[in-house]
């Protein structure tokens, strides 16, 4: 397949080229150009003339554009979801389900820019202003890049390609070396259906210099990235060298808290939903479960039970619900994050190995709170550790200690309890029983129910729990 350059299909200037691997057998799906510096800042001179066509074109003009997209991915949707599965090793129900989550956005994007007015303030509103009508109106950005992780590569072309063209902008997408393939078939479904050549392209190949070579560009005037704290410190520091505007969603170590009075069979369905979605490679997975202790045993019984229910297969077969990590590498790199944990006190009653890029649906009981895991060790696959708390001071401390935030949850039979907690869930908040006793003034995306995706926004046709 090839990379997407002024509205053509073009290869690497020097023809080199990277393996799509499929994770679940390791054989090459398809290949993608490698592109080298000359194609990226080649890309960029032509988004920067293309912006200033496209962004000429009226609304309801790129609207109807976008209409077209959705008429071609409708009529390609399964050779889309298939793509994605293959490349990605996402369960096909799973593909489908993103796939058809690209009309939902799409559409409400449309309609949402159709309805971006500007602002009038009237004469005399301050001082020394009697006379004066001040408007204002919203202009495009003008070249932005589009950087897409692998867990939900389409979800994140949405909500990142399709607002930034709804709004004059052109758009060059860098998507994930590991399942490139879906997006430049999207891409290049965009360019038919007329988007302005420039204003929307893809370049492929190896973030740390593809990436780069994108983001340190001058006229890159925004970036909007998905991935690692790392990449997203370093990518801040590369935009601000030319002050290009700057949008991350990064890590999480998402708490999920399980209080005295908390419903324990809600908690488990929910954890399906929360954990093991997309094999838990999900941004704001519920990913530490601080369980009061009188409820620990219970809810560790019934999370293995449950998740002993879920069909593990291959991600082709219509009847799997979980199937395999991006790569092997991921796989590895969980599998020695387990073995921290074990180490670390903790014991696994549940799974605990790996298979090629396949890992088993794990649990893990007597985390200690001074565990990696119960603080920054972020572990991106479907391990569930618990760890036991015995006032909800104590849980607020545990979920304070890490420095992530994205999301959270907290069950309690008490909406009170609920809304203090949340209250107190800060990342800023010190860690200590008497910060989470007052509510912050600062709080850092709490959450009262459990939600784990980057993010899907309709459900998938099997158990759907959460980048």
């Amino acid at each position: 397949m090839k990379m997407m350059i002024n509205g053509q299909a073009v290869d690497a200037a020097d023809k080199a080229v990277i393996e799509v691997i499929n994770p679940a057998n390791n054989e090459i799906v398809d290949t993608v150009p490698s592109a080298t510096e000359a194609d990226v800042a080649k890309a960029v001179e032509c988004a920067k003339a293309g912006q200033k066509i496209w962004a000429k074109v009226p609304v309801h003009e790129k609207v109807e554009i976008m209409y077209k997209f959705l008429e071609l991915v409708e009529k390609n949707k399964e050779d889309l979801a298939r793509t994605l599965s293959r490349e990605t090793g996402k369960p096909i129900r799973e593909a489908r389900a993103e796939i058809a989550n690209i009309p939902i956005a799409f559409k409400a994007f449309s309609e949402k820019a159709k309805h971006l007015y500007g602002e009038i303030i009237n004469a005399g509103c301050e001082a020394g202003q009697d006379k004066n009508i001040l408007l204002t109106m919203k202009e495009p950005i003008g070249v932005i890049a589009c950087i897409i992780p692998f867990n939900f590569p389409c979800d994140l072309f949405d909500q990142k390609v399709a607002p930034a063209l709804l709004a004059g902008n052109a758009a060059i997408v860098k998507p994930s070396t590991d399942n490139p393939l879906t997006l430049c078939k999207l891409t290049a479904c965009l360019a038919e259906a007329g988007v302005t050549p420039g204003a929307i392209q893809i370049v492929t190949g190896r973030g740390s210099k593809v990436g780069n070579w994108l983001c340190q560009n001058p006229d890159v005037h925004a970036i909007t990235l998905t991935g690692s704290t790392e990449v997203g410190i370093e990518t801040a520091k590369t935009g601000a060298a030319h002050l290009a505007h700057i949008a991350l969603e990064l890590g999480g170590n998402d708490a999920f808290i399980v209080a005295r009075d908390g419903d324990v069979d809600l908690a488990v369905e929910e954890l399906i939903w929360g954990r093991m979605y997309n094999c838990g490679q999900v941004c704001c997975a519920s990913k530490r479960f601080l369980i009061h202790n009188s409820r620990k045993e219970e809810f560790a019984a019934k999370a293995v039970e449950r998740i002993k229910k879920i069909k593990v297969g291959n991600p082709d077969k219509e009847d799997t619900e979980l199937a395999c990590l991006i790569s092997e590498k991921a796989a590895v790199t969980i599998e020695e994050q387990v073995r921290l944990t074990v180490k670390q006190g903790g014991k696994i009653i549940l799974g605990g190995q790996r298979n090629g890029a396949f890992y088993e649906p794990t649990v893990i009981v007597n985390v200690p709170r001074t565990a990696d895991v119960a603080k920054d060790m972020e572990i991106f696959g479907p391990v569930v550790p618990i760890i036991g708390f015995d006032t909800l001071e104590e849980a607020i401390e545990i979920a304070n200690q890490s420095k992530f935030g994205l999301c959270g949850c907290i069950f309690s039979a008490e909406m009170k309890t609920c809304f203090e907690v949340a209250a107190a869930w800060s990342l800023t908040a010190p860690p200590s029983s008497e910060a989470s006793k007052c509510p912050s003034a600062d709080i850092n995306t709490p959450a009262s129910a459990p939600r784990a995706s980057c993010p899907p926004l309709t459900k998938s046709p099997g158990p759907r729990p959460s980048s």
